[in-house]
């Protein structure tokens, strides 16, 4: 019997967090920190049993954010990929073990594809086609960060955080440029993942374009991975690093400023943002809101605005996900009741209604 348990990411924003029982291994998939109240996944002090391995989808905080309580797992070794391993500033991560395209890992075989979204991303396929097929956070639009086609599996755990939603990355991109106008403005982002996107496209409009140095270093990390973009991907963070300005705490707010943080929370940005309001610079931001975090409050003030850039799939590339993965049984990840409700009106599908399931 195999057995799929959410011990986060069902029913809200994240933390991810899952455990897997099958061919008599328990791993775990992801454990992270949720962007709401910095949420942690229900594992109690005493642990939840043998825990043979912990398997790490990319490198975000709401995906990695609990290794602190890695010890609640029993310690297991912990797998990841070498772009993740690389640009990890969580010692603990740098010194993973290599997450492949294919191993063996407790005794049962562990497939992994690129699945956009940031740096070294992957979806991964536990069991084979009858097993159960994971895709972590899942982007097929970005046109960045390289994106494969979900595998066959039984079981599937989705990326769905956007609900139904059915905007295109293509329309978002337009209604972005267009409110950046001529500029200056504060752009907000996590440190690898849409802020690159968002610079690149940027300069591609003619815009000057600053980074905050921790951008700039994921640009370079990536630029030297290839393999890891879409085609010419590494040909555009050349050509980003060679025109961005960098940008310091003190540095004028001129163009369009890429800072790390996405909720003017944390990285550079939690030191740009009051900047930018007490300049009349604009601040737009362009993913989830954190309850409790300063973009959560200026947003309904009116003192920025929210232009969201897909980084999740959409109700289109959901319902190919669906289709490339033959799933009978689906757990919808990441997203809340009502939009778990709204998804199965408008993409009917073997959408699972609670946090578990066996088969």
């Amino acid at each position: 019997m195999n057995r799929l348990t959410a011990l986060g990411g069902f029913d809200a924003k994240g933390p991810a967090c899952f455990l897997l029982e099958t061919g008599g291994a328990r791993l775990v998939l992801d454990l992270g920190l949720g962007p709401d109240h910095a949420a942690r996944p229900v594992i109690p002090p005493a642990g939840i049993g043998r825990i043979d391995a912990l398997l790490i989808s990319h490198g975000h905080a709401d995906h990695i954010g609990s290794l602190d309580w890695l010890d609640r797992l029993g310690s297991p070794p912990v797998f990841a990929t070498e772009p993740v391993r690389a640009l990890a500033r969580s010692p603990l991560l740098a010194q993973a073990e290599p997450l492949e395209a294919a191993q063996t890992i407790a005794g049962v075989r562990v497939e992994t594809g690129a699945a956009g979204h940031a740096p070294g991303a992957v979806w991964m396929r536990v069991g084979g086609a009858e097993g159960l097929v994971y895709s972590g956070d899942y982007c097929a639009e970005g046109g960045l960060f390289a994106a494969r086609p979900l595998p066959r599996a039984r079981v599937a755990v989705l990326d769905a955080s956007y609900g139904a939603e059915p905007a295109r990355l293509a329309d978002q991109r337009a209604a972005l440029l267009a409110a950046i106008g001529s500029g200056p403005c504060l752009l907000p982002a996590p440190m690898g993942g849409r802020g690159l996107e968002i610079a690149l496209a940027c300069l591609e409009a003619g815009h000057d374009v600053a980074l905050c140095p921790e951008t700039a270093d994921v640009a370079e990390g990536m630029g030297a991975r290839p393999d890891w973009l879409a085609p010419g991907g590494a040909e555009a963070l050349k050509r980003l690093l060679a025109v961005a300005r960098r940008i310091g705490p003190e540095d004028p707010l001129t163009g369009v400023t890429i800072a790390g943080g996405p909720n003017c929370g944390s990285g550079l940005s939690e030191r740009l943002g009051p900047r930018a309001l007490a300049a009349g610079v604009p601040i737009l931001f362009t993913g989830h809101l954190a309850e409790g975090a300063p973009a959560a409050a200026w947003v309904p003030q009116g003192r920025a605005r929210v232009l969201r850039w897909n980084v999740h799939p959409e109700l289109a590339t959901l319902g190919a996900m669906l289709r490339d993965t033959g799933a009978k049984t689906v757990l919808p990840a990441f997203a809340p009741a009502a939009a778990r409700a709204r998804l199965a009106a408008a993409l009917p599908g073997p959408w699972l209604g609670q946090g578990g399931l066996t088969w």
